[in-house]
């Protein structure tokens, strides 16, 4: 299977406030965003971004898409860590949302920096994180993180048992079945408009396609492509800028291969997705 690469556990955890009494509020160009590309967690924050139209408001710096230390952390994220924690303990691990002006981090945990540019620095772009929504966006996140990451990589574990084995790919099968559902009959996952819910899905399915597949037998990723509706939603966000423009696909390889801890199953050679042509349609 291929094992994530090592990072530490949430460290900062601050949140963005609604103005100055909250300590850190939302001001043109105080924060920046340290991403790598290839990180899924970075991912979906970069096409959240891209979505919000935050280019002038929220600056980004991108980082190697394979981590440069020893314990899975970037060296050029170290002097912010150490700003922040002395003698910090943990990797310096992306994603980071840091302050210039304190010159320290604000937070390293996807979910809520998610969900903080959403609220707190909107832009022009859709409301991603609607009022009332919340449940529904949480249950979509449950289904990516649980029935499909969680289920295709216990499925592509080579030394556990063949009945554990079976079991993951029917839950992965069964996710992929209720998503189906949903894809035939709107455009975006709940609904009309675009939301974190199709920003989590979508870095779900490339990441099953261009990293999972690579572990699971051909006759398992026949299964899973035989989701027509939700696969043409895959390649149609792909070929939508805020998306596919922000696809690495040589980093993802790459930081794949730097923590691969499985081998390579039949199901590598049946790519169900060219997400070469879509992300080159979307940066046109």
């Amino acid at each position: 299977m291929s094992a994530p690469a090592p990072t530490a556990v949430p460290s900062f955890r601050s949140r963005i406030g609604c103005d100055a009494r909250s300590g850190y509020y939302a001001a043109p160009r105080r924060y920046r965003l340290h991403l790598s590309l290839s990180c899924p967690r970075c991912l979906r924050i970069a096409v959240t971004h891209s979505l919000l139209g935050l280019d002038d408001v929220l600056p980004v710096t991108l980082l190697p898409a394979v981590p440069d230390t020893p314990d899975g952390g970037h060296q050029e994220l170290r002097p912010l860590y150490e700003a922040s924690s002395h003698q910090h303990p943990g990797p310096a691990a992306a994603p980071v949302l840091s302050d210039t002006w304190t010159g320290t981090i604000v937070s390293t945990h996807a979910p809520d920096i998610l969900r903080d540019l959403a609220r707190r620095f909107g832009g022009h772009g859709p409301d991603l994180f609607p009022y009332g929504a919340e449940e529904a966006v949480e249950h979509i996140g449950r289904l990516c993180e649980q029935g499909i990451t969680e289920a295709a990589q216990r499925a592509g574990q080579p030394d556990v048992d063949p009945a554990a084995r079976d079991t993951a790919l029917a839950t992965l099968l069964h996710t992929l079945d209720a998503l189906e559902r949903r894809s035939a009959g709107q455009e975006y996952v709940l609904g009309a408009e675009p939301t974190l819910a199709d920003v989590e899905l979508w870095v779900t399915l490339v990441q099953l396609d261009t990293v999972h597949r690579h572990h699971l037998d051909a006759a398992a990723i026949t299964r899973i492509t035989d989701h027509p509706h939700l696969w043409a939603y895959a390649r149609r966000l792909a070929a939508h800028p805020a998306f596919g423009a922000h696809l690495d696909l040589d980093g993802i390889a790459r930081r794949h291969h730097a923590h691969c801890r499985g081998e390579e199953a039949a199901g590598a050679a049946v790519q169900i997705v060219d997400w070469v042509d879509r992300a080159a349609y979307a940066r046109r």
